[in-house]
């Protein structure tokens, strides 16, 4: 064992360049041929033809498998039977499906140090992890382990602990309904409910507030009520990278005559035009203009924004009574409407429009537009709920919609676009820190235990927990949980100190290096691997964005025999550790997935027939009351919410810092180096910066800058990153995760949700000094 060797893995990507950035105009049209182009060099890179056609064939196809990627849902009318998927969907199959196996051979060659000084892209491109792999205390090497021995020491770890909540079980958004539901099972029957999960980072602040203004913390709109749509608002949302999908409801809803209206710091190539690769004119390059006002809001200027709206609406309602908002939908069904609109008239509406950084006369086009129209639909997503006022600031869409009385109807409604597969079915079986009571009521009566009622640790209590020793056990079912999360020293500090780390996993990640002091790897199959025991060829199940539950069967040869479902992995979890104290017949789950699911329809409400209805092709619909106005609230009303506006304060030599996706990843699995709708190639240090700010801080195009941030008397810096002059606004920079995670600070939350603040960093940029070697 060499020195280096025993050296402290690196918690971030190396702080180096590619050495071959190029810089280009962004696009100014997204998807076309070039996507499918792309698409295909990712796939057939992985794969041969044959393997990648029948992966590619079968993608959100109705009883195919649902894609890895993004939430957004199936159409079920004209699902295309060839190409039902993006780029972005078709990279995630090919990073899932690649052929390359990493054998024991590859870690007894590879050290975690060595390792972990790759970069995310070189670490995820090794290929799939091909049997379970134990790091012991001391050791610089993962090694083989048996599945047996392996759940046999998470067994041991986890009840030698002084209470089950020095345990911390945490769930990807790509884990199916199946295996979460078992998930939150056993961690409930071993006595936590530390449950955190991505939703903490992504649309935690959506659950608060629709669920306190509405009565579910889920959107209200069907796919085919963009169609219906007089108006699209997309605000916080980057739909060409995040969701491609979702363009082609866009381009359809707006031939039908709906308005796009979209707020963003970023010309975003989605959001402006749509070449569709499935239509005849797309292949031929035509494309679709798909924006019809875009507002350049400044970071965290979108609260301000809506109420200025808010403000032109009333306005133009005291002059006609009746004419603007839906004043029978306010009175029959809503409460709090009086305090609201006392609320809006107290601001300025010159200080709303400054705040929010669009100017006046735009604002006023909008309203002009809104005030005459009562099919509404607002989409959102992480540029809104990762800000300390992201709760009061979706409570301010919604207010908005009920002035409109546009919830509840067809062509209307709330669309909060979810980022990840199964992230809101997760959600909906049970993967919460704070369980509802009428969860555990179902739990108790069905399995004859009482399962604890005590709220458990969300991702940063966890983080917390872990960092302060209160917590030895960390149990990650998917995802890579070191880059998702904010301050990535800091987190890096909390695993090293638990005793044990799982991860169950399919690629290698960042996370297998940053590890506590003994670690394992529990490789399992993908959702394109087909899923055969006991004679039985099994599927899972997942909820998209709207509500819709449809089967996922894969259908590929996975790429080793030592793989193991997530379903099978909990149960067989669950009886190394409970043994005969389960009450629970986890051998029934194991062998017939059916046997879950007709457990869950006896828990969660909305899956009666669940094992019938699920095999119908398309799916179907869970119950959404705000749907038909049916409020699960305590006043059984929709409520108006007065918010008080809260702006960033940005010193004179500050900017506020949002994270942002590149076109070339997917969350934390980047595919590439390319970012080619915003003209990126070739790197992802980089920071976006206005001209004026450039001047002003003495900056040129190229120029090698460190990024700080401080936050409660504590230095954070991310090193190395090039200086690229952008159409973004004033005082207002844009980086790429994870490689700034860095900078955002654990102690900066949400009011209320407790969600990382990703897109509010208050940081410093300086030019960045080399350091000579004596």
């Amino acid at each position: 064992m060499n020195k280096e060797e025993m050296e402290t893995p690196n918690a971030e990507n190396p702080e180096t360049f590619t050495g071959g950035l190029k810089v280009d105009e962004p696009m100014k049209v997204a998807a076309g041929v070039e996507a499918v182009y792309h698409a295909a060099q990712h796939v057939f890179g992985e794969m041969n033809v044959g393997r990648g056609m029948k992966a590619l064939l079968a993608l959100n196809q109705k009883g195919g498998y649902d894609c890895p990627s993004c939430a957004w849902p199936d159409p079920d009318d004209d699902r295309s039977g060839i190409a039902e998927y993006c780029e972005n969907g078709a990279k995630a199959v090919a990073d899932e499906a690649t052929t390359k196996a990493l054998r024991p051979d590859f870690f007894s060659q590879h050290s975690v140090k060595a390792l972990s000084g790759l970069d995310d892209f070189h670490i995820g491109k090794n290929g799939r992890i091909a049997q379970p792999m134990y790091l012991p205390e001391g050791a610089t090497h993962y090694q083989p382990i048996s599945w047996e021995d392996a759940f046999n020491k998470i067994a041991h770890h986890l009840n030698k602990l002084a209470n089950p909540n020095e345990a911390i079980f945490y769930t990807s958004g790509r884990t199916s309904n199946e295996a979460a539901f078992l998930y939150q099972l056993f961690t409930k029957e071993y006595g936590t409910n530390n449950l955190p999960d991505c939703s903490n980072m992504c649309h935690e602040s959506t659950s608060f507030a629709l669920a306190q203004a509405i009565g579910i913390g889920k959107g209200s709109v069907k796919l085919e009520d963009f169609y219906e749509a007089e108006v699209i608002m997309i605000i916080g949302q980057n739909p060409g990278t995040n969701h491609p999908r979702m363009l082609t409801a866009l381009q359809k809803g707006r031939s039908n005559g709906a308005t796009i209206i979209s707020v963003n710091p970023l010309h975003e190539t989605g959001l402006l035009g749509f070449s569709n690769p499935q239509k005849l004119k797309g292949v031929f390059g035509i494309n679709s203009k798909l924006t019809d006002i875009f507002l350049q809001v400044k970071i965290n200027g979108d609260q301000a924004l809506l109420k200025a709206i808010e403000y032109l609406l009333l306005e133009e309602e005291e002059r006609a009574p009746g004419t603007v908002f839906d004043t029978t939908f306010i009175k029959e069904h809503t409460a709090g409407y009086e305090a609201f609109i006392a609320q809006v008239k107290k601001y300025s509406l010159d200080y709303l429009a400054t705040a929010s950084g669009v100017p006046l006369e735009q604002i006023k086009k909008v309203a002009d537009v809104l005030k005459g129209k009562s099919k509404i639909i607002i989409c959102w997503a992480m540029g809104i709920t990762q800000h300390k006022n992201a709760v009061d600031t979706i409570r301010e869409i919604v207010n908005l919609l009920l002035l409109k009385g546009c919830i509840g109807k067809p062509g209307a409604g709330t669309c909060p676009v979810r980022g990840h597969s199964n992230v809101q079915g997760d959600r909906t079986v049970g993967i919460l820190d704070k369980p509802h009571e009428a969860l555990l009521n179902q739990i108790q009566k069905v399995f004859g235990f009482e399962p604890p009622r005590t709220h458990g640790y969300d991702v940063v209590k966890s983080i917390r927990a872990m960092h302060e020793g209160k917590a030895k056990v960390f149990f990650a079912m998917g995802g890579n949980f070191l880059s998702a999360t904010p301050d990535t020293t800091y987190t890096a500090e909390a695993l090293r100190n638990c005793d044990l780390t799982v991860q169950v996993s399919t690629k290698l990640n960042r996370s297998h290096l940053v590890h506590g002091k003994e670690a394992l790897i529990l490789p399992c199959l993908g959702r394109t691997d087909k899923d055969e025991h006991d004679g039985i060829v099994q599927f899972v199940s997942c909820e998209n964005s709207t509500g819709v539950v449809q089967m996922s069967k894969g259908i590929l040869k996975p790429i080793s025999d030592d793989l193991l479902s997530e379903p099978v992995i909990v149960c067989r979890l669950a009886k190394a550790t409970l043994g005969t104290k389960s009450v629970i017949n986890w051998d029934k789950y194991e062998k017939n997935y059916d046997a879950i699911r007709d457990d869950i329809e006896k828990v969660v409400n909305g899956f009666n027939n669940y094992n019938e209805r699920v095999r119908q092709k398309g799916g179907f619909y869970l119950p959404n009351g705000s749907r038909i106005r049916a409020w699960d609230t305590p006043n059984g009303k929709a409520n108006f919410t007065v918010t008080n506006l809260q702006l960033p304060e940005i010193k004179d030599d500050e900017l506020i810092m949002m994270t942002i996706r590149s076109h070339d990843q997917f969350n934390t699995t980047i595919y590439g180096y390319e970012d080619r709708y915003r003209g990126i190639h070739n790197e992802r240090r980089v920071v976006f910066m206005n001209i004026v700010d450039m001047a002003t801080l003495k900056l040129y195009n190229g120029d090698v800058v460190d990024i700080c941030s401080t936050y409660d008397g504590v230095e954070r810096i991310a090193h190395q990153f090039i200086v690229i002059q952008y159409d973004i606004p004033e005082k207002c920079v844009a980086t790429y995760y994870p490689e700034t995670n860095v900078l955002v600070p654990i102690s900066c939350v949400a009011d209320v949700s407790n969600q990382p603040t990703s897109k509010s960093v208050i940081v410093k940029i300086k030019k960045h000094e080399e350091v000579l070697e004596p």
